[in-house]
């Protein structure tokens, strides 16, 4: 496993791709929030909704890198004939799928880390300036505050399963563009599909198993009974998403021809 891990990694740093798309997603992320963040005033104390998850907005457009990345990892690879070699080098074709799971992991995280940490950061002084405090006995956007540091942590955990997700569904697909509009689509057009029905029990139930509304839930720290799932619940939906994705991916590379 060690030598195909500083494979996937040397794969990694050694070419501008992942890290324009790493910083893409953390400007991308930041940037959202602080807009979201700026046009939002409040004249008295405690003016409701969420700070934490409006702060945490920019993940919606920020896990867009993360899914390009996530599907270039294997699929330019398929793409570029490169995964013949990367099998040749590692005949056990779980181990090799294995190490660049791994090594998107820790990209991704590390990348989310910073995405999230910055959008938290920047939402609480944006915030602050403009007169939104938080609701009474709750520390203003602090990770001290129990709920903000599931938020934020939940976001992190988010961020780097939807890089999963999308390797997972590239092995499955074998071709990049194709891969990241199915992930695409199943990240923003479930939602907007789910805001289309009028039946309500089919819009929650769409909300439930989406990976992005569902994933997302972990972001709220307000009106916890209004949401579709309990927040934890709710990240529990995009992992199961990410595994079924992986697990299809990694039996699919082992038994067919690259």
């Amino acid at each position: 496993m060690r030598p195909a891990l500083h494979a996937e990694w040397t794969k990694l740093r050694t070419v501008a791709g992942p890290r324009w798309l790493m910083l893409g997603m953390i400007a991308a992320t930041v940037a959202l929030s602080a807009a979201a963040t700026s046009v939002v005033t409040c004249a008295g104390d405690g003016c409701g909704g969420d700070p934490t998850k409006l702060s945490l907005i920019g993940v919606v457009l920020g896990q867009a890198p993360a899914v390009v990345l996530g599907v270039l990892v294997i699929g330019g690879e398929y793409g570029s004939g490169m995964i013949h070699t990367t099998l040749t080098a590692v005949p056990h074709r779980v181990t090799a799928f294995a190490a660049k799971a791994i090594t998107l992991t820790g990209v991704v995280a590390a990348a989310a880390t910073i995405a999230v940490l910055g959008s938290l950061l920047t939402g609480r002084l944006i915030l602050s300036h403009h007169g939104v405090t938080a609701a009474p006995g709750r520390p203003a956007l602090s990770l001290t505050d129990a709920l903000t540091l599931r938020a934020t942590t939940g976001s992190i955990l988010y961020l780097t399963l939807i890089g999963l997700l999308s390797l997972g569904i590239a092995a499955v697909v074998r071709s990049s563009a194709t891969s990241i509009g199915v992930v695409i689509g199943l990240l923003y057009l479930l939602p907007l599909l789910a805001q289309a029905i009028g039946d309500p029990h089919w819009q929650r139930r769409l909300e439930q198993i989406a990976p992005m509304s569902a994933g997302l839930t972990v972001q709220a720290t307000t009106d916890l009974g209004s949401l579709p799932l309990s927040p934890w619940a709710g990240l529990g939906v995009t992992a199961g998403w990410a595994a079924a994705a992986l697990v299809a991916g990694g039996l699919l590379i082992r038994t067919r021809d690259a």
